[in-house]
């Protein structure tokens, strides 16, 4: 790539994340069926948690004991209570977050980000909008997508 090539790149990755930021809503923001002030959620969840669900954070890899559970049960989203992804879709990415292969049906719901420059594929509850990570192309079979979440944003039930 030639230096005019890259300094195109670069304004036009520019100008989408400007044009995602002022057009896009959070997934905090939306037409869910539960909903919350901000007072209420931050009543509910802790900075980290906030951050990471509402505001479309990330917390640091590894620092989530989900990322090592593997007994039989169930994610739940802890904004809302819906069960996300069933025990037998999660496996061991080795990135240091929970990681599926397919959500439950019905459960989850994806848009554009462009936070890094290159877009990415963000997931979110469908029923409350909290941010729960992002899907990537480089998972397992049968569905070889890595549904890559932040355990701050999931409760586990045990079967």
């Amino acid at each position: 790539m030639n230096r005019r090539g890259f300094i195109t790149m670069i304004l036009m990755g520019g100008t989408a994340v400007a044009v995602t930021s002022m057009g896009e809503a959070s997934s905090a923001s939306g037409n869910f069926e539960v909903t919350r002030t901000e007072a209420e959620w931050r009543s509910m969840l802790t900075d980290l948690q906030y951050k990471v669900m509402r505001q479309e954070g990330t917390e640091p890899a590894g620092s989530s004991p989900l990322d090592k559970q593997y007994s039989e049960g169930t994610y739940h989203c802890r904004g809302c209570d819906l069960a996300l992804y069933p025990s037998d879709t999660k496996f061991d990415s080795g990135t240091g977050w929970p990681s599926f292969y397919r959500p439950l049906d019905n459960a989850v719901e994806t848009k554009r980000d462009f936070k890094l420059i290159y877009p990415r594929t963000e997931v979110h509850c469908r029923r409350c909008g909290s941010h729960l990570g992002h899907i990537f192309n480089d998972g397992p079979q049968p569905t070889g997508k890595r549904h890559c979440l932040n355990g701050v944003s999931l409760v586990f039930k045990p079967a």
